[in-house]
């Protein structure tokens, strides 16, 4: 897609011309870059030129905070980019062995809307895939190991990482602050850190050696989530060619100042939140310490969404999906088959039974309840309720993205299926965000709980083909490897990729499952009282009835 605000920016060569000139002197004699926001001393991995903890926008704290990011001045001195920056307030995970997403945390403020640039060697208008770290929109950052982009670069891909505000400090909405607005909204603010990161990177990436007409935005797990948001916010459009959504969930969310589909309104939830935080007034919540007002909400038990605004997110999901008024643009998207393995804290308690199970799930799904009982059904009921949570979430998801998109618009499908021997041990089989390391190619740079991947030939290979599928399709558009299979675009519930044992095309996945729960979203969606995706299986409320064109 066209744009011109890269037209202006300073080519390779005559940013070294610049740099020849004036040549300020920095701590080191990493590579340097000269562009529009400033001239960036980075640091050399083998062939890759890294730059780290660039900031992208001001620091929203004290009187800023949840105000939408505001572009940062232009840089007048070089900066020093060899180091990463703070990350954003977040809650800290338990240090347990069981917890395999736990981390230890580098120092956090509100000083965090900072971005990572791996550069492939003599980069010149290489294609940019920009990556949106998960964690529930609570929890995470761009620098850990996990998301380290120099195998993607080494393959001739620009990756840009980025950081957004988290928790209550990056999507609390509240009257004052709907009232202070200008357009009458809050919340999202996490959202609108990631527009503007992709602003930076439409105006400045080009002097990196980036494309900025071939920009591919990915992520996983609320990164997938916070890209669905992007392909739906008129705000983000034009700003990104390409869409990656790994384990997105397309679950409903609060609309801002009305009890809807569930959800109270954002706007009572923040009041309620500063409530138990023991504030009176915005001027008391912007006051209050970062890492305390995070303590405290997380204590309050915040439920970190994007809110219905009308304006950053114009509606819901599904509903802009289904409009096709999202970003037309070629995507990947994809589960794992084990997501919840990892995540049973999502799963509602188990019945005693096979007894008790079929009771709650007849009770819940009433004339639908014998097509769930032949896919999930009471002799297995383990499996059935982490299919259940998976196929609701993300499997659903994923095929209703493909379904959605545009007849000119290419999709492709995967399914993470790989199986390894310490994952398998621990009942982790395919575990929720497992595909990460296989796709960033850090098979050897996982977090230390995490089971650890055979350092095996094999496995670097199967890494390796992912890898190339992945960069292949922020090349152009189209998913190839050297040592694969041909991934075949979505069609119609068919073509999607399994990387498994090893690599091939089935013609389908979710098959009939899809169906139902399509069907059951239609119901709560007509009745408008219940959440969908969360509330399955034998945690469900009652269908309602149907009502209108349900399928």
């Amino acid at each position: 897609m066209g744009r011109s605000l890269h037209r202006t920016t300073p080519t390779l060569a005559l940013a070294a011309a610049f740099l020849a000139a004036s040549a300020p002197a920095l701590a080191s004699e990493g590579p340097l870059v000269a562009a529009p926001a400033g001239t960036f001393e980075g640091t050399q991995d083998d062939t890759v030129s890294v730059f780290r903890g660039i900031a992208y926008a001001e620091a929203p704290s004290g009187e800023l905070r949840w105000r939408p990011p505001v572009r940062k001045a232009d840089a007048a001195e070089p900066v020093d980019a060899t180091r990463f920056g703070d990350i954003c307030h977040q809650p800290e995970l338990p240090d347990v062995p069981a917890n395999i997403y736990y981390e230890d945390l580098p120092p956090r403020s509100e000083d965090c809307l900072l971005l990572n640039i791996w550069r492939p060697a003599g980069a010149e208008k290489v294609p940019v895939l920009v990556w949106i770290h998960g964690g529930s929109l609570l929890t995470g950052a761009s620098r850990f190991s996990l998301y380290d982009g120099k195998r993607m670069a080494e393959r001739g891909v620009m990756v840009v990482s980025i950081n957004y505000r988290l928790g209550a400090l990056g999507f609390l909405a509240h009257p004052a602050l709907s009232a202070e607005s200008p357009e009458g909204i809050s919340g999202n603010y996490g959202l609108l850190d990631q527009i503007e990161a992709l602003r930076w990177v439409e105006r400045n990436i080009a002097a990196f050696g980036g494309d900025p007409d071939n920009v591919t935005v990915a992520g996983e797990s609320a990164g997938g989530l916070s890209v669905m948001h992007l392909m739906a916010s008129p705000l983000a459009h034009g700003l990104f060619d390409k869409a990656i959504m790994q384990s997105a969930y397309m679950v409903s969310e609060p609309a801002l100042a009305e009890d809807r589909n569930g959800h109270p309104s954002a706007e009572s939830e923040g009041l309620r939140v500063a409530a138990a935080a023991g504030t009176d007034t915005l001027a008391d919540m912007r006051s209050m310490d970062a890492r305390e007002l995070t303590a405290k909400a997380t204590a309050a038990g915040f439920r970190t969404y994007p809110t219905v605004d009308g304006k950053v997110v114009p509606a819901q999901l599904v509903e802009v999906f289904d409009q096709g008024a999202q970003a037309q643009v070629p995507i990947i998207a994809g589960f794992n088959s084990g997501e919840i393995r990892s995540l049973r804290v999502l799963l509602p308690p188990a019945p005693s039974g096979s007894r008790e199970y079929e009771e709650k799930i007849r009770a819940a799904y009433g004339d639908v309840a014998d097509v769930f009982l032949r896919i999930y059904p009471s002799d297995a009921i383990d499996q059935s309720m982490l299919e259940t949570t998976r196929d609701a979430l993300y499997g659903w998801t994923s095929q209703r993205l493909a379904e959605k998109q545009p007849a000119e618009t290419q999709a492709y499908l995967y399914v993470f299926d790989r199986p390894y021997p310490a994952a398998d041990k621990a009942g982790l089989h395919a575990f929720h965000g497992s595909e990460l390391p296989y796709m960033f190619g850090t098979i050897d740079q996982t977090a230390r709980n995490w089971p650890r991947i055979p350092r095996t030939r094999e496995e670097r290979g199967f890494s390796d083909a992912m890898v190339d599928y992945w960069t292949s399709f922020a090349r152009t558009g189209i998913p190839e490897a050297a040592d694969g299979p041909e991934w075949p675009a979505y069609e119609q519930g068919q073509s999607w990729m399994v990387f498994g044992e090893d690599r091939k095309v089935v013609e389908d996945v979710l098959s009939y499952r899809y169906d139902l729960i399509e069907h059951v979203v239609c119901r709560r969606r007509a009745a408008g009282n219940q959440q969908w995706n969360w509330n399955v299986g034998v945690g469900a409320p009652v269908l309602p009835p149907l009502e209108g064109d349900c399928g």
